[in-house]
Order: C-alpha cells, then structure tokens, then sequence
C-alpha cells in the first residue's frame, strides 16, 4: 500500500464494482481497500464505497472505489452511481453460471449510464472454489475480447489477483488519462471536449450521495 497520506494525491479515480448480488464484489473492495474478507458478508443496500491510493509512474492514485448493491430493487438507486466513474469491475462467480449470463445486462446498463470512455474489466471471481467451476476461463476469456474488456480471475477469499485487478485497471485508467492531458491542452472548442468527464475531479461530496439515497 502506498505510504501517502491520504488527502495527498495527484489523480481521484471512482470505480465502480457491479455485478449479480452474491459475486463477491463487498469483499473485493474489503480486501483490497482494507485487506479483510468476511464470510458472514451480508448484501451491500445501496451503495458504499472505500478509498486506497497506489503509485503509477510516480504519481499517486487515489482510488474511490463504489461497491454497487447487486439486487434488482436497488438498481434504479445505483444507475446514478455510474455517473462519474472511470472505470468498472464487472463481476461474476465462475461457480454460478447465471450470475456470468447476467454479465450481458450488467454490461448494456453500464454502457447505457456510464461515460463511454469508461474502462471495463471482466472480473471471475471466487476462482478457489476450482471444484466447483461453471464457466469456463476460457468462455469468459472470448467474450472480453468480443466486447474489449480485460479479463481476470480473483478470489477475494484468498487474494489471489486481487491487487493485481485494482492495480491493472487504475493504471489503464491513468495511462488513458495522461495521454489525455498530453492530446488536449485544454481547448474548450475542441470536438471531444464533452468527453472530459474522464478528467478526474473530487468525484462528489458524500454527504450529498447520501441524501440522494434516502431520497430515492
């Protein structure tokens, strides 16, 4: 984990997590932001998010990473989290077939409500539980590629990969937008100007997200 204090940082990148509920995408954020796992994890109502910074190429990342309920009847509440985020886990369980079928709808809304220069990464998770594998890496692997996505197998129960998922999309994401800034010195007339929302402000105040869902 990068030593920075935590106010301290060149770049604030919001991910969002989403995903069937029951994937593992609570215990994602927990182990990396936290490096904690709990097997009595319960569902995530509404949304909570955690924050971590890492080191790319000297800068300091702060990743604001959102943990989107996963059930049906909260998905009006979430669609207004995509707003803002840069990049997004797409998650599945490879032991349960239905929650890699869903990963279809999940990717429609996303591409429906977020920017469309969003960086997305097909996340199997739960890859300890081998024995009890229902989609094949492979399947999975294709279907990225169709729909350019990067792909990888975590478990959030043993680490593996973990880190190596949060550090590999933050650091396309900046990689993205460095050149960005390198391309585009601030032309307002330029013909991509609308698609900046990838330029990374304090994402929003908290408080505020708050009593946005309460109100919903």
């Amino acid at each position: 984990m990068s030593n920075t204090r935590d106010d301290e940082y060149d770049y604030l990148f919001k991910v969002v997590l989403i995903g069937d509920s029951g994937v593992g995408k609570s215990n994602l954020l927990s182990r990396f932001t936290r490096n904690e796992f709990n097997l009595e994890s319960k569902s995530t109502i509404g949304v909570e998010f955690a924050t971590r910074s890492i080191s790319v190429d000297g800068k300091t990342i702060k990743a604001q990473i959102w943990d989107t309920a996963g059930q049906e009847r909260y998905r009006a509440i979430t669609s207004a989290y995509y707003r803002g985020a840069v990049g997004a886990l797409l998650v599945y369980d490879i032991a349960k077939h239905l929650t890699y079928e869903n990963v279809e709808r999940w990717l429609r809304e996303l591409r429906d409500h977020a920017d469309q220069n969003i960086v997305i990464m097909l996340v199997g998770n739960k890859s300890d539980l081998r024995h009890l594998r229902a989609v094949p890496t492979d399947e999975a692997k294709a279907f990225a590629e169709r729909n350019t996505l990067s792909f990888i197998e975590t478990s959030a129960l043993d680490s593996t990969n973990v880190e190596t998922a949060f550090q590999n999309i933050l650091t396309e994401i900046y990689r993205i937008v460095s050149q960005k800034q390198i391309r585009e010195p601030a032309d307002e007339d330029s013909p991509t100007h609308n698609v900046k929302s990838i330029h990374v402000e304090p994402t929003v105040n908290t408080d505020n997200v708050r009593r946005q869902c309460c109100q919903n």
